[in-house]
């Protein structure tokens, strides 16, 4: 009987050193951001802009923040890959002891170049929201490839609202105030504090907008206007920028529940709602959703704008299927912990870029769309 259990020991033993050794190696291993689908190379800088007429709700003094620019780069361009999060970016990554199970992100290799120059010619502006918490870097999978089919890509990371932000050479932590944790529910006090807090999202969209055309006059298309894209709270500033600029083009929103006043008073430009198969973003409810919070409010957006509409599922997709965690290296068991759905983590990624391109290509440049996806009203 002692002997059997010694045994035992001794394989669980064995079998976890194996595990352990094994994720260690594969966790060293290189992976690579999925490879751009348009026509250009991709090009990334980095910025820290003051609106210095608005003072941050969150901070004395005016409102700063970090912006990421990927852009169009001409075919034959040489130059240095860029790090994907370098220097105090690191910082991203899961924390310990999760963070065992992630691959580190200097083992993650970004496709766009560093610094180098824009491609001849004038092109759109796409301001890209993250996720509540997340930060624009981690959105590169969906910048670069929008960036590779001729868009000015600004990623805008929220200061206080994001997790973590570098800004003058030091990190900025979230607050409370600017990242409340209740926003997934249905209760009123989380509809307040959403439709309050996505006013400070929206400006700093329109501002990293506007900043982009200041910035590179001479590589903006702005007869085109300004298209807004974002994932979960972000797609809720997305739309809400949008309501308030009279320039926008068009808005997506990927995978996220909507506040503020555009839910009652709508949009004129075409929206694009892409949902996840847990929710209700789109007025129709994904296939495991569990309960249908988001519906009435997703209607109410829909019946009130005048624009064009698309509505779709990514089939299989989770939350977390939007962002770059489609292209990071996840040990088991941390995938099943993460809202990761069934389908493939890199394929989800091809499918969402595909959708925005072919979204923002007939919202901007009246390109005819087949079979293109109606919401229900």
């Amino acid at each position: 009987m002692r002997t059997g259990i010694v045994i035992l020991v001794l394989f669980a033993l064995l079998a976890g050193a194996g595990y352990v050794g094994w994720i260690l190696v594969k966790r060293s291993e290189p992976v690579s951001l999925p490879e751009p689908t348009g026509t250009f190379q991709v090009g990334r800088r980095t910025f820290e802009w003051t609106d210095t007429p608005r003072r941050d709700p969150f901070a004395d003094g005016p409102r700063k923040l970090s912006v990421w620019l990927w852009y169009p780069v001409a075919k034959s361009t040489t130059g240095r890959k860029v790090e994907y999060a370098p220097d105090l970016w690191s910082g991203l990554g899961l924390k310990a002891p999760l963070s065992w199970f992630q691959g580190p992100f200097n083992t993650l290799e970004d496709r766009a170049l560093d610094r180098v120059a824009i491609a001849p010619g004038r092109f759109p502006v796409v301001v890209l929201m993250p996720g509540m918490g997340l930060s624009a870097p981690m959105y590169a999978s969906l910048a670069e490839d929008l960036a590779s089919h001729g868009y000015l890509v600004a990623g805008v990371t929220p200061t206080y609202s994001a997790n973590l932000t570098v800004l003058g050479g030091q990190v900025i932590a979230s607050k409370k105030a600017a990242n409340p944790s209740n926003l997934g529910d249905s209760s009123e006090q989380a509809q307040t504090e959403g439709d309050h807090l996505v006013g400070t999202w929206a400006a700093d969209a329109r501002f990293a907008g506007g900043m982009v055309a200041k910035q590179l006059p001479n590589s903006v298309e702005t007869a085109l206007g300004t298209s807004y894209v974002g994932h979960s709270f972000g797609g809720a500033a997305s739309l809400e920028a949008c309501r308030l600029d009279q320039r926008c083009a068009a808005a997506v929103d990927l995978d996220g529940s909507q506040f503020g006043d555009v839910v009652t008073k709508g949009v004129r430009a075409p929206i694009m709602l892409l949902g996840a198969d847990d929710s209700c973003i789109t007025s129709e409810c994904g296939p495991d959703a569990k309960n249908d919070a988001d519906r009435n409010r997703a209607l109410s957006l829909l019946k009130a704008s005048t624009g064009t509409s698309w509505c779709a599922t990514v089939p299989g997709s989770r939350h977390f299927n939007f962002t770059d965690y489609g292209a990071y290296y996840l040990a088991y068991p941390l995938r099943k912990f993460l809202p990761l759905g069934s389908v493939g983590r890199r394929h989800a990624l091809t499918v969402q870029n595909g959708y925005v391109n072919t979204f923002l290509s007939y919202a901007l440049y009246k390109t005819p769309a087949v079979g293109a996806p109606a919401c229900a009203t």
